[in-house]
C-alpha cells in the first residue's frame, strides 16, 4: 500500500524559503507522524481489529479524546489518555450536547468529508468524520481536538478522515460476518424447527451450537404479525423494523434466548421457567407502543427438554397462533395447552359449520337470553364446569341453589336437551366451547 500525502497549503517552494528552520523541522516532523499513522491505520484495516482499536490508537498519537458514536448518540468505544473507557466515554457524552454538533454531523453526512466545530467558548475543538458503510453513514468518529499539541487544523481533519475510512472498513467487514453466521444461526434453527435432522445426534449437535441446554425444560414461542393496509407502501421495511424490534426485546429480556426471524413471525425458544406468557405479554406491550396499528398474536407450545422435541413445541405454537388468527383475537398469548376442545374444534375448515352447530343447540336459549335479559347461558357454563353441582355453582354465581335448579330446568325445557343425559349433556358443552370461541354465533 502506497502512503500519500494530501497537500497541507502550508508548505510551498516560495514559503519555504521565508520560513525558519525551526518551522519546516516542526512541518516535517508532523508529516513523519502523519505518515507514521497512516501505515498504522492501514496496518488495523488488514489485521483482524476492532474499532476500540482504531480509537486506542489514534487517541494515543494525538494526545486526543477519541470515540464513535453511533446515529442516536450513543458511544460504541471511546479512548482518551490516562483515563478508563468508562470514563472516557462519559466525557465524550458531556461533549456531544453541543447544540451545534448536530447541524456539524448532517453536513458531515451529507458531504461525506471530516469537519470540525471550533473551539468557542472554553469547550474544546470537535472534529466529525462520517463512518461510511457503502452508502450508509451508521456512526462518526468525533476527536476532541487537545489544541493543536500534535497536529495542525488540516493533519487533525487529514487523520480523523482516515481513521473514519478505516473504521467503515471494520464494520463492514463485521457486517460480512455477522450475516454470514446469522444465515448458519438461521439454518440451524430452521432445521430443528421443521425438525430436519436425520437422527436424535444431528438435533443434539445443531442445538449444541446454538447453545441449546438440554437440562432445562423450555418453551417454543411463535410471534405471528400482520400489517395494517395502509402500511402496503413500506411493508417490508416495516416487517423489518418489527422483526428487529421482537429480537432486539426477546434477547433483552431473555439473553439464553434462541430467536429466529421468519417472514412474519419470530420464533423464541426460551426456558420455560420464567413463565413465557409472562414475557409474551410484555412484548405484546412494547409493540403496542412501537407499532399501534400492527396485529399481533403470541402462540406457546408445549414443554420441550431434549433437542429433538423442539419441532413439536413448535408445531403446537404455530397451530396456536392459527387458532388465534381465526378467533379474531389479536393482541393476545396463549399456550397450545390453554386452547382446550378449541384446537379440535377450530380444524373445521368452515367456521360456519361450528356456528350452524351452536345454533342448532342453544339458538333458543341465545334467543330468550337476548330477548329477557335472563342468565341461562352463565349458569350453564358454570353449572358444567362444576361437575353438575348446583350447590357449587350457587356460590360462585352467588344465588341460591334452588335458583340454579331452576335455571336449569327452565334451560331443558326451552332448548329440548335432558342434562341428566349424557348424549345432551356432551352437545350442550361443545355448543358453549363454540359459543366462547366464537362469540358472534350468539
Amino acid at each position: 500500500m502506497t502512503d500519500t500525502i494530501p497537500a497541507t497549503g502550508r508548505l510551498t517552494a516560495g514559503s519555504a524559503s521565508r520560513e525558519s528552520p525551526r518551522d519546516i523541522d516542526r512541518e516535517n516532523a508532523v508529516l513523519r507522524e502523519l505518515v507514521t499513522v497512516y501505515r498504522h491505520l492501514s496496518g488495523l484495516a488488514m489485521q483482524d481489529a476492532d474499532l476500540a482499536g482504531v480509537v486506542q490508537l489514534i487517541s494515543e498519537r494525538a494526545s486526543a479524546t477519541v470515540a464513535v458514536v453511533s446515529q442516536l448518540m450513543d458511544v460504541m468505544t471511546a479512548a482518551s489518555p490516562g483515563l478508563p473507557p468508562e470514563k472516557a466515554a462519559a466525557l465524550v457524552r458531556d461533549h456531544v450536547v453541543h447544540p451545534r454538533l448536530g447541524q456539524v454531523l448532517r453536513a458531515s453526512r451529507l458531504s461525506q468529508r471530516a469537519l470540525r466545530l471550533p473551539n468557542v467558548g472554553g469547550v474544546p475543538a470537535i472534529i466529525v468524520a462520517p463512518i461510511l458503510v457503502g452508502d450508509e453513514v451508521p456512526s462518526y468518529l468525533i476527536t476532541l481536538d487537545p489544541a493543536e499539541e500534535s497536529f495542525g487544523e488540516d493533519m487533525s481533519l487529514l487523520v480523523t478522515e482516515h481513521a473514519a475510512t478505516i473504521c467503515g472498513v471494520i464494520l463492514g467487514r463485521e457486517r460480512v460476518v455477522a450475516a454470514a453466521a446469522r444465515r448458519v444461526r438461521d439454518d440451524l434453527v430452521e432445521g430443528l424447527l421443521l425438525g430436519r435432522g436425520r437422527d436424535a445426534g444431528d438435533a443434539a449437535r445443531w442445538a449444541a451450537h446454538l447453545g441449546y441446554d438440554p437440562t432445562r425444560q423450555h418453551n417454543v414461542a411463535a410471534i405471528a404479525f400482520e400489517l395494517p393496509p395502509s402500511r402496503a407502501a413500506d411493508a417490508e421495511a416495516l416487517r423489518q423494523r418489527i422483526r428487529e424490534s421482537i429480537e432486539h426485546f426477546m434477547t433483552t429480556r431473555a439473553p439464553e434466548a434462541i430467536v429466529s426471524a421468519r417472514e412474519s413471525e419470530v420464533v423464541v425458544v426460551t426456558a420455560a421457567s420464567p413463565d413465557p406468557r409472562k414475557l409474551g405479554q410484555a412484548c405484546l406491550a412494547r409493540l403496542a407502543e412501537l407499532f399501534p396499528g400492527a396485529k399481533v398474536v403470541i402462540g406457546i407450545g408445549g414443554s420441550c427438554r431434549v433437542p429433538e422435541e423442539i419441532a413439536g413445541s413448535y408445531d403446537q405454537a404455530h397451530r396456536t397462533t392459527q387458532t388465534l388468527w381465526r378467533l379474531g383475537r389479536t393482541g393476545a398469548v396463549s399456550a397450545f395447552e390453554d386452547l382446550g376442545i378449541h384446537r379440535l374444534l377450530l380444524q373445521v375448515p368452515d367456521l360456519g359449520e361450528l356456528r350452524s352447530f351452536a345454533a342448532e343447540v342453544l339458538g333458543k336459549l341465545s334467543e330468550h337470553e337476548h330477548e329477557h335479559k335472563s342468565e341461562y347461558l352463565s349458569t350453564l357454563a358454570c353449572y358444567f364446569r362444576e361437575n353438575n353441582s348446583p350447590q357449587r355453582a350457587s356460590r360462585l354465581l352467588h344465588v341460591h341453589p334452588n335458583t340454579v335448579a331452576y335455571r336449569i330446568k327452565r334451560i331443558e325445557e326451552i332448548t329440548g336437551l335432558r342434562l341428566d343425559n349424557y348424549r345432551d349433556r356432551l352437545i350442550a358443552q361443545v355448543a358453549l366451547e363454540i359459543l366462547d370461541a366464537l362469540p358472534e354465533a350468539q
